[in-house]
C-alpha cells in the first residue's frame, strides 16, 4: 500500500516537473530569441548612426578639398568612402534579419528607405565630386549649385533621411525591449503562481511521506547500530510493511553471515600468515637471486676485461719489442704480424661471440629457417671431426628412427653451429682417444639430440653453471668458455631446450630438443 502512495505522489511531482521544465524551457527559448532580436535591432541602430557620423565627415573632407585643393584629402576620403561602404553592407544584412525575425508590420519601410538613403549619399559623393571636377574659380559662397548641395541636400534631405532612418530603428528597438519585458513579466508571474499551488501540495506530501517512513525507518535502524556494534545474534523484527520486508530479511541475513564472517576470520588471519611467511621466502630468495646476477655480472665484466687484456698485451709486447729492434730482419716483422693478426683474429671471434649472445637477450638474434635434413647435418659435422680427429670414434644412432632422413624447420648454420659447439665441449673434457657418441631421436612435434662423452664428468655444484658464460672447469682448456652460452642462446632462438647430466668419473650428456615446427 506504502509503495502505491508513494508512486502516486512521484507520478504527481513528475507532472508538475514537467509542466515547470517544459514553461521554463519554452520562456528560455522565447527570450533567446528576443535577446537576440533585440541584439540585432542595437546593432543595426549603431550600425545607423555610424553611418551617419561617417557620412558627415565624408562630406567635410571632400568640402575642405573644395577649399584646399582636389589632393587636400583624398587618402582620408577613400577611407570614409570604404567605411560607408562597408556600413551600408552590414546595414542591408541586419535589416534582412530583422525583417526575417520580426516581420514586415514591424519593420516597415526599413528596407525601402536604406535604398533611397543609400541613392542620395551616393548622390551627394557624385555632386561633389562634379563641382570639384569643374574647377570653378566662383568664390564658393557665390555659387549656386554648391550653396543647393550643403544647404538643401545635405542639411535638410540628408539629415531628415538619416534621422528617420535612426528613429525608425530606436522604435524597433523600443518594441523589442517592450516584448522582452513584458514574456519577463510573464515568466515571473507564471513561477509565482505555480509556487503557490504547488508549494502546499509538496510539502505536505513530504511530512506525510515523513511521517510514514520515520517509524520503520527508525526501527530498522535502531537494529542496524545494534548489529554494528558486534552483536551478530540479534534480529529485526520482520512483521513490518511489505516494503521493509525484505530490507528486514537482508539485514538479518546479513548478521548470520556476520557472525559465520567472524568464525572465520581467525582461520583466514592463520592462512593470511602462511601466505605472508611463504611471499617472504620467495621475496628473499629472489633477493639471493638478484644477488647471485649481480655478483655473476660483475664476474663477467671481471672476465670479459681479463679476455680481452691478454690478447691486447700480447699485441702490444709484440710491436713494442719488434719497434725496440735497431735492424729487424722480414722475418722478425712477419713473425710480429702474424702473432698481431692471431690475436686479432681471437679477438674478432669474441666479439662475434659476445655480439651473439647479446642479440640474443634483447630478441634480435635473426634465423634463417628453412626445412633441413638433421640426419644430413650431423652426419655431415661427425665426417668432419672424424677427420680432424682421427684418434677417436664418432658415432651417430638413430633411436627408433626408421626414415633416412628427419625433416625440421629451422636455421641450417646454427645447427651446425650448435652441433659443432657440443662436439667441441666433449673432445675438450675427455681423453683423446675416448668416444663420442650422438643419438639422434624424434617424435611427432620434435627431435632430440644428445652428445655424450665418456670424460670425467662434472660436479653437482658446477653442473648449474655450465651454461653460464666464461665458465671453464679446466683452465688449461683454450677458447673463452662462451660456447655453451652461445648454444643454450641459439636452442632458446629456436624455441626448443638444451640440459646437462653429468656424473663424476661417468663422462657428460648434452640434450637438446628443438621443435619440428618453429612456432607461430
Amino acid at each position: 500500500m506504502y509503495k502505491k502512495k508513494l508512486f502516486l505522489f512521484g507520478f504527481i511531482s513528475a507532472a508538475v516537473l514537467v509542466v515547470a521544465l517544459t514553461s521554463v524551457s519554452f520562456s528560455a527559448y522565447i527570450t533567446k530569441e528576443n535577446l537576440r532580436q533585440s541584439e540585432t535591432a542595437q546593432s543595426l541602430l549603431s550600425e545607423h548612426q555610424k553611418l551617419s557620423s561617417i557620412s558627415y565627415r565624408l562630406f567635410k573632407q571632400l568640402t575642405d578639398e573644395l577649399i584646399f585643393g582636389r589632393n587636400a584629402n583624398q587618402a582620408l576620403v577613400r577611407n570614409k568612402q570604404k567605411l560607408i561602404e562597408e556600413s551600408r553592407s552590414i546595414i542591408r544584412e541586419l535589416e534582412v534579419v530583422q525583417r526575417n525575425d520580426l516581420g514586415p508590420a514591424i519593420t516597415q519601410g526599413s528596407v525601402e528607405d536604406t535604398d533611397e538613403l543609400e541613392m542620395l549619399i551616393d548622390e551627394i559623393i557624385s555632386e561633389f565630386n562634379a563641382i570639384i571636377a569643374m574647377n570653378d574659380s566662383t568664390p564658393l559662397r557665390q555659387q549656386a549649385r554648391l550653396q543647393r548641395l550643403l544647404e538643401f541636400t545635405i542639411d535638410n534631405k540628408f539629415r531628415e533621411a538619416i534621422n528617420a532612418a535612426v528613429s525608425r530603428q530606436s522604435n524597433v528597438v523600443s518594441a523589442t525591449n517592450s516584448r522582452i519585458e513584458a514574456l519577463n513579466a510573464a515568466t515571473v508571474w507564471f513561477s509565482v503562481i505555480l509556487c503557490v499551488l504547488v508549494g502546499p501540495f509538496i510539502v505536505f506530501g513530504c511530512i506525510w511521506l515523513f511521517n510514514q517512513l520515520y517509524q520503520p525507518l527508525t526501527l530498522i535502524d535502531s537494529g542496524t547500530q545494534i548489529i554494528a556494534s558486534g552483536n551478530y545474534t540479534f534480529r529485526l523484527p520482520e512483521n513490518l510493511d511489505q516494503e521493509f520486508h525484505s530490507l528486514v530479511q537482508s539485514l538479518n541475513q546479513l548478521a548470520g553471515k556476520m557472525a559465520e564472517h567472524e568464525k572465520q576470520e581467525e582461520v583466514m588471519r592463520t592462512q593470511l600468515q602462511i601466505e605472508v611467511d611463504q611471499r617472504t621466502s620467495e621475496l628473499t630468495e629472489a633477493n639471493r637471486q638478484l644477488t647471485l646476477i649481480d655478483a655473476r655480472r660483475k664476474q663477467f665484466i671481471a672476465d670479459i676485461s681479463h679476455e680481452l687484456r691478454t690478447p691486447l698485451t700480447v699485441i702490444r709486447g709484440e710491436a713494442q719489442v719488434t719497434l725496440r729492434q735497431n735492424d729487424p730482419a722480414m722475418e722478425d716483422y712477419r713473425a710480429a704480424l702474424q702473432t698481431v693478426l692471431d690475436q686479432v683474429v681471437g679477438l674478432s671471434v669474441l666479439v662475434d661471440d659476445l655480439l651473439l649472445l647479446a642479440r640474443a637477450e634483447i630478441n634480435q638474434l635473426r634465423l634463417l629457417v628453412e626445412d633441413i635434413d638433421v640426419v644430413d647435418v650431423i652426419e655431415s659435422q661427425l665426417e668432419q671431426w672424424q677427420r680432424k680427429m682421427p684418434l677417436r670414434t664418432f658415432s651417430l644412432e638413430k633411436g627408433g628412427l626408421q626414415e633416412s632422413t628427419l625433416s625440421i624447420a629451422a636455421d641450417e648454420q646454427r645447427l651446425r653451429q650448435i652441433i659443432t659447439i657440443l662436439l667441441d665441449n666433449a673432445t675438450r673434457y675427455s681423453e683423446p682417444d675416448s668416444a663420442i657418441d650422438v643419438l639422434l631421436s624424434a617424435t611427432a612435434e620434435a627431435i632430440k639430440i644428445q652428445v655424450k662423452d665418456y670424460g670425467s664428468g662434472i660436479s653437482p655444484a658446477d653442473l648449474q653453471y655450465i651454461f653460464e658464460r666464461f665458465v671453464r672447469f679446466k683452465p688449461r682448456t683454450d677458447g673463452a668458455g662462451l660456447g655453451l652460452s652461445i648454444a643454450r642462446a641459439l636452442v632458446e632462438a629456436h624455441h626448443g631446450e638444451i640440459r646437462a647430466e653429468s656424473e663424476q668419473g661417468q663422462g657428460s650428456v648434452f640434450t637438446v630438443v628443438i621443435p619440428r615446427q618453429r612456432p607461430i
